[in-house]
């Protein structure tokens, strides 16, 4: 088992090539199109643990269930929450769960991070709610409670001191499974199935990987955001997917690898080489 955990390859990533992209996200719903490259992102994920940390009082250990869509914010709560060392419990938005599915319901305490259109339908002692605005505005109505992450986030700083005591042996991410089985994976676990994963793929600092898909199963975490990470592979993340934008937008975005595109991946949504 490998020793280190995804915020040590984020490190890694942001030490050794800081300016390249690693992160483009685009909304086919709105047109918008995001472009992070490693430093970019690793200052994001640093006001958002920071977020965590003094703003919302998060220790290590304590979980945070994520409903969001596949977003490069999404992303950006993942690692945040792997550098507080608190586990990240992402679960489908309402309306999105396979047919078959009945996960589990979070249980116990956590702090709610969820996307502004689901607001009402959630409760949790702590919520933070994401606009997910393309010009990072606030939400539309913030309800009573709820901590609106586009407003507290800009006053955080963007270096993070992580605890010495989080290690990447601690648990980081708890799947959702299908008739409520939950799988949890330590830091170091994520690494490891990442590793493998982009070896499998045959994925390199050269890869540009197009993916549609949720960030609610193991796979969609692997091939959205720490795979291409441990690769040095960049990944390009969709939402509100228009299959019409595929062919121009592989070859405007250099797309060597693609996951979970209807059409061009199996069922499976393994990833497919294109170069």
């Amino acid at each position: 088992m490998t020793e280190i955990g995804p915020v040590e390859l984020l490190r890694r990533r942001v030490d050794d090539d800081p300016s390249r992209p690693l992160v483009t996200f685009y909304d086919d719903g709105t047109g918008e199109r995001v472009e992070l490259s490693a430093r970019t992102f690793d200052n994001w994920v640093a006001k958002t643990a920071n977020l965590l940390v003094d703003g919302l009082g998060a220790q290590p250990g304590d979980r945070a269930v994520l409903m969001l869509p596949a977003h490069w914010q999404t992303a950006v709560w993942l690692m945040a929450c792997w550098s507080a060392g608190v586990v990240a419990e992402p679960v489908p938005m309402p309306g999105a769960e396979p047919p078959d599915a009945e996960p589990a319901a979070p249980s116990g305490p956590y702090i709610l991070v969820a996307a502004g259109e689901v607001l009402d339908d959630t409760d949790a002692e702590e919520i933070v709610g994401l606009s997910l605005h393309a010009l990072g505005g606030p939400l539309a109505d913030c309800p009573p409670g709820v901590l609106d992450y586009a407003v507290e986030v800009r006053a955080y700083g963007d270096r993070f001191t992580p605890d010495p005591s989080v290690t990447p042996d601690h648990p980081a991410l708890t799947i959702p499974g299908r008739r409520v089985t939950k799988t949890t994976l330590s830091g170091a676990g994520v690494t490891y199935e990442a590793l493998a994963a982009a070896e499998k793929w045959g994925l390199d600092a050269g890869d540009r990987i197009l993916v549609d898909m949720p960030f609610t199963t193991l796979q969609g975490v692997l091939c959205g955001l720490v795979a291409p990470l441990a690769s040095g592979a960049s990944v390009i993340i969709q939402r509100n997917f228009d299959e019409a934008a595929v062919d121009r937008r592989v070859i405007l975005e250099h797309v060597t690898a693609v996951a979970g595109l209807s059409g061009w991946n199996d069922a499976t949504g393994s990833v497919r080489r294109l170069l």
